[in-house]
């Protein structure tokens, strides 16, 4: 199973250049009931009825527009090529709630970009060519809720960009080059819910990485090289409801990896290099206890199907209904049970077995 990104997911970076294009276009002619004003420089903007502000939306335009109406809450500038903004960019919209700048060529930006917008919630970045932040750029940015930086070239990080976001909600780092992270990066970030480190290649994780967020709900680390998960990772957060681990060098997972993780609906540990599980690993998931709403998906693992596995076959016995890729969840040892689905195994050797 592929981990699915689409909920609470703001970035509008998948549409493809000749898609939004297309939707550029067809907003020319956009019910008479909206005001809408085209623009020499590749933009529209709408007035929708009952709003407080108008929509700016730009594809393939040359250049940043000097022109903005003061009353912009929402500004599109994307598939424009733009290496670098005035540093004045915004400094004639000072209610702008939404800034999109996915699929350009933006390197830097300066200090001072958000000053003028602190009622900023949205800042897309996807698909840039960002090796870095200024320090301050979050100084004025207290309402951020969404900052989406996936898909540039942050080879590192440091906890002090992020500075300043006291509401950040979502936070998006995937598709980066990142090898390592700070200790503290998400200290000052109590309200995050969202954060996706998917994509990377991250070998190991800092002691203490979670401990800032009050009630982190989705955990992506999906894509990395991670090849231990530790009993300390994820103790900060018995809120964790989706955890995303697929496409790792996973060899071990430490038998209290899990312990509280109570409302966990969604677990992918796919595409890893797991052949056993410790005995107390699966005792908070699933039943017994409570159904995960979503499911859990064990793939594409070298799972050796020996007594050491009797824990976890009997945890699967209990939660079968919830298990995605069934078919592709077999065993690669011992020789005799080679390319045996785990589920024929637990049928037919230790459904009846008690764990020791």
């Amino acid at each position: 199973m592929s981990s699915w990104r689409g909920h609470s997911q703001q970035s509008l970076g998948g549409l493809t250049s000749h898609l939004c294009r297309a939707l550029f276009l067809l907003g020319l002619f956009v019910a008479s009931a909206w005001s809408v004003t085209p623009t020499p420089q590749d933009c529209l903007i709408l007035r929708p009825p009952n709003s407080h502000g108008s929509s700016v939306s730009c594809f393939s335009a040359p250049e940043f527009p000097s022109w903005l109406p003061g009353d912009t809450i929402h500004l599109t500038m994307e598939f424009s090529n733009l290496t670098q903004l005035p540093a004045a960019a915004l400094h004639g919209c000072p209610g702008l709630r939404e800034l999109h700048l996915s699929s350009n060529r933006l390197e830097k930006l300066s200090t001072g970009l958000l000053l003028p917008v602190p009622n900023l919630l949205v800042l897309d970045l996807t698909r840039n060519a960002l090796a870095d932040l200024p320090q301050g750029l979050f100084r004025a940015s207290a309402a951020l809720h969404t900052l989406v930086l996936k898909e540039n070239r942050l080879q590192t990080l440091q906890a002090s960009w992020l500075r300043g976001l006291r509401a950040l909600v979502h936070l998006d780092l995937a598709g980066n080059c990142l090898h390592t992270l700070p200790a503290g990066l998400l200290a000052n970030l109590t309200a995050l819910s969202t954060l996706d480190l998917g994509d990377n290649q991250l070998e190991t994780l800092p002691p203490g990485l979670l401990r800032g967020p009050l009630r982190l709900e989705r955990l992506h680390l999906e894509g990395n090289q991670l090849r231990v998960l530790g009993d300390d990772l994820l103790a900060p957060q018995p809120s964790l409801r989706y955890l995303f681990l697929n496409d790792n060098k996973l060899t071990s997972v430490a038998a209290g990896a899990f312990k509280g993780l109570k409302w966990l609906d969604m677990l992918d540990l796919s595409n890893n290099s797991l052949t056993t599980t410790p005995a107390g690993l699966w005792a908070s998931l699933g039943k017994p206890a409570r159904d995960m709403e979503e499911g859990f998906d064990l793939s594409h693992n070298p799972w050796v199907c020996d007594q050491k596995l009797s824990h976890l076959c009997l945890w699967l016995a209990a939660n079968r209904h919830k298990m995605f890729s069934k078919n592709e969840t077999r065993c690669a040892g011992p020789k005799d049970l080679e390319g045996q689905l785990l589920l024929a195994v637990v049928g037919s050797q230790w459904e009846d077995t008690e764990p020791h």
